[in-house]
Formats: C-alpha cells, structure tokens, sequence
C-alpha cells in the first residue's frame, strides 16, 4: 500500500506563494539559480526571526503545515527550525526545487546530543547544498555547497566549513576569532517529515531542551544579527558587538521595535 505523500514532505494547502513573498518582502523575479535562491533565504532570515516565543508560553508546537503557515505568514511570526525550514521546504516544492530533510545533530552545547535539528538538502544548478535557515544565531545565511570540504566559506562576516568526521559524517563549524567551532554534524540519509515529531515534542516539552530552559529570538540583516537571549540583546554590525540588558517589563516593547513580533 503506498504511503502518505505527507510522510514524507510538510504540505499545506493553505501555502500561497505570493503571500510568502509578501511576508518575506520579496521582490524581483524567482530563479531557481544559486543567485535565486540565495536571495529567496536571505529575504526569510531578514524577515521572518528564530524564535521560541511560545515554547517558553508553555504551548504545543505543530507540525501541521497550516498551522506553520498560519503562524509565520498571516499571523507574521517566526518559529524554531521545523516551522522555519518548513515553510522554506513548501516555498522550494512550489518553485519545484528538488529537496530533501536531514535529521542534524547540534553541537554547541556539551553533552550526548540527540539529532533535534532539521535541515535541508536541495539539488541547485546539478549540485547539493546544505540549507539551514533555522539554527539561531549561527544559521548559515546562503546555500552551502556540500562537495567544497575543508573550504573556508565567507557568508556575510562570519566564515563557516565542511569537514568530514572520522564517522563519515559531515560537521559545520564556524570561525570565532582564530578557532573553529563546531555546531552540527549530520549524514545524508534521507528523513521523513513525520520522522521529526518525537524531536519536536522534546524541544518544546523536555525540561532538558534548551528551549524551554531560555527565551531566544533571532533576527538577520544585511550587515549582521541581532540576538535576544534572555534578558537582553546582542547586535552584531560589521562584526562589532554590542549588548545591552532590558527588563522583564520591556519585553514585549523590543519585540515589536526590534524583531517586528507582536505576541
């Protein structure tokens, strides 16, 4: 008996390219070339922020794709990364861009880390390219050819690399100041979009994610980032930092001023 098509990519009847493109502000025409679909990833990650906002409410996350739609298109909020890879996957399949999702193990904090995170694998101009809108404040900001191993790859002010492990898995690592540091690994079988609900169930219950331990809202820009972490904000701008703290009762004021979210 054949499978349901919706084991295996997110769908959603309710996905309207055009609205998308308006959410993300999106102008110009599409082209499924690198160019093309740089811009389209950069337009999201300018525009829609990594956020956990209702993780830390205490809410249900859903998978279902009208809900990822309703949440970042009509309602012009963000998500964590199966609703910001999501709703990019239900972009790449309208524009009929070949794809698949990885199941991605995070790094950054130490510890037997289990392969919470979803990204994407998309066939662009006859190659593969790792696309990850949705890991924070260290996401990937263009597609990132996955044959260049070992190369240092400039994205804006940050620089990342491809190595490969003693496994025989993939590992991104970015560059702070002299040091390599990784943040995923990942291998290329392909996942199922239902495979990642028992992760998504730990991120936004667990008492052990990182998610319900800390609020943290990411939005991109053309010249950096900023990051709310917490109880404050770190700017990014031409590789300069700056971190200011705020109040609990300022909250919802640098949401809207500083991340375009009303919650």
């Amino acid at each position: 008996m054949e499978q349901s098509k919706n084991n295996y990519k997110i769908e959603a009847s309710s996905f309207d390219l055009q609205q998308y493109l308006k959410r993300i502000n999106f102008e110009g025409e599409i082209t499924l070339s690198l160019e093309g679909i740089k811009k389209l990833m950069q337009s999201q990650i300018f525009n829609v922020p990594f956020e956990n906002i209702d993780v830390q409410a205490g809410k249900v996350i859903s998978l279902i794709g009208e809900d990822i739609v309703n949440q970042i298109v009509n309602k012009n909020r963000g998500g964590y990364c199966y609703q910001i890879n999501g709703i990019f996957s239900l972009m790449l399949q309208k524009i009929g861009v070949p794809h698949y999702y990885i199941a991605v193990r995070p790094l950054v904090n130490p510890g037997q880390n289990a392969k919470t995170h979803l990204a994407i694998i998309a066939t662009i101009e006859n190659e593969e390219y790792l696309i990850d809108l949705g890991f924070g404040g260290n996401s990937i900001r263009e597609p990132l050819k996955l044959n260049e191993i070992g190369t240092e790859i400039n994205q804006g002010t940050e620089t990342f690399t491809l190595v490969k492990t003693e496994e025989d898995e993939y590992l991104l690592q970015i560059k702070i100041g002299k040091e390599w540091s990784n943040l995923y690994s990942f291998d290329l079988n392909p996942q199922r979009w239902i495979d990642f609900k028992p992760a998504n169930h730990y991120n936004y219950s667990h008492p052990d994610s990182f998610f319900t331990q800390n609020l943290i809202v990411v939005l991109q820009n053309p010249l950096g980032k900023k990051i709310l972490f917490k109880n404050s904000i770190k700017s990014v701008t031409n590789g300069i930092t700056e971190i200011i703290s705020f109040e609990d009762n300022q909250l919802n004021t640098i949401l809207a001023t500083e991340f375009n979210l009303k919650v």
